[in-house]
């Protein structure tokens, strides 16, 4: 049975969520705050990059299916999909869940389910939401009825995902969770896992801490292997092939709206028992700095004076235009820190989003002492060396995803340096 339905945030999630149940024959209306990404969406104009998303949201909206306004409308369901991020201080700012709970209050209707697809620490939808859901006067899980069903899905191939992945769906009660299972069975394959609210809000943020933690031992080594003196990627490499370990790959730190954020949920909810946890959040956080010391010590050994560094990426993971939380952006604050002239180029943010950037690789490239790559898009990866180095004023390359091709690089006159590796 077709349903009207009504997304709050028209963000990485919102968007290709909304999109997809107008596709499959729901009416949707999508909101936003954000008046010009509204604008733009109602032109069939993308704020966000995702493959797949044009020609998906060009159908959506040429069908009638899919209408997008600043304010909410009565619907049948409601999902929101609002940043939970963390402040300075690494607490949960969950105002903007508060916030569009309030917004759907005056719209809610007896009969209605309300879902929350963000991230959010354990406890949420209990502590946050219901008290906002309260004032409707309904009745929590018998008049209305409200889940949480996290998004499980990567940037860059959020479509195939949101098709395939399995969904936790947690209710208050179980005709919540059975109502949101029925609703996502319109395009999931995948299996629908149901449980209570609390439990699934954990499930999502135990996923992304366990990934975090990962990172920060894969981090830990590539220290340790640049002090003795092996190459951590090889070593990684070799190791992953035992049947029952996964090391990931190291990095110069964490981002995005997830692993870099969801851990100090934990943290704060009872930093008594968090502590490996803590240590990780610690470790990855500290990546940027140790990356742009990294740099400065090789370039105070080549007894290069007045460097400059053209950094190359500032999204927090390949092919993707997304720089939340991107630990490039520190590391640029890192090396100017360490009075590093630099210049920041990635292909896929077309808007400069700090000072440092250029539209231009030639710029960045222009009489740089070095190149440090800090994202492995595909244009990075597939860059011909002889090229790029013809207005460097020296040949060094620092690689810290390991992307590039050594051999090709070495033989064009390169000094190449790979996180954690100390061989040239």
């Amino acid at each position: 049975m077709k349903k009207s339905i009504c997304v709050v945030g028209l963000g990485y999630i919102g968007l290709p969520t909304s999109v997809m149940f107008a596709n499959h024959g729901h009416q949707v209306h999508g909101v936003d705050v954000n008046e010009m990404v509204v604008n733009n969406i109602n032109d069939k104009k993308l704020h966000i990059e995702e493959d797949g998303l044009q020609e998906r949201l060009d159908s959506a909206i040429d069908s009638g299916l899919l209408t997008v306004a600043t304010d909410p409308v009565t619907a049948d369901v409601f999902i929101i999909a609002v940043p939970s991020p963390i402040r300075a201080d690494k607490s949960a700012n969950l105002e903007y869940i508060r916030n569009a709970t309030k917004s759907i209050v005056p719209f809610v209707e007896k009969g209605n389910l309300v879902i929350l697809e963000s991230t959010v620490p354990p406890r949420t939808v209990e502590d946050v939401m219901i008290p906002e859901l309260v004032k409707t006067g309904l009745e929590i899980g018998s008049d209305l009825f409200v889940s949480h069903s996290p998004e499980r899905v990567i940037p860059g191939k959020v479509f195939t995902e949101l098709i395939s992945n399995d969904r936790i769906i947690g209710g208050v009660t179980e005709e919540s969770a059975r109502m949101t299972s029925d609703l996502y069975r319109t395009f999931v394959v995948g299996e629908m896992h149901e449980t209570d609210a609390t439990t699934a809000e954990l499930v999502k943020v135990m996923e992304n801490t366990y990934r975090d933690v990962n990172i920060a031992l894969a981090n830990e080594l590539a220290k340790i292997s640049t002090h003795i003196g092996v190459d951590v990627w090889e070593a990684i490499r070799l190791a992953n092939f035992h049947p029952r370990v996964n090391i990931h790959q190291p990095g110069p730190g964490v981002g995005g709206h997830c692993i870099a954020v969801d851990p100090w949920f934990l943290v704060e909810l009872d930093p008594a028992n968090a502590q490996i946890i803590n240590l990780a959040r610690q470790t990855n956080d500290g990546m940027p700095s140790y990356t742009a010391q990294m740099t400065a010590d090789l370039l105070q050994a080549k007894d290069i004076k007045n460097a400059k560094v053209a950094v190359f990426g500032l999204a927090f993971k390949g092919n993707i235009d997304d720089m939340r939380e991107s630990p490039a952006v520190d590391v640029v604050s890192q090396l100017n820190a360490r009075q590093l002239e630099v210049k920041a180029f990635d292909p896929h943010i077309k808007l400069n989003n700090i000072k440092e950037q250029t539209q231009n690789r030639e710029e960045a490239l222009q009489d740089a002492s070095a190149i440090v790559i800090l994202t492995n898009h595909d244009e990075f990866t597939s860059m011909d060396p002889e090229e790029i180095g013809e207005t460097m004023s020296t040949k060094v390359i620092i690689d810290t995803k390991n992307c590039i091709d050594r051999v090709k690089w070495k033989a064009a006159g390169f000094d190449v340096y790979i996180l954690g590796n100390s061989k040239q």
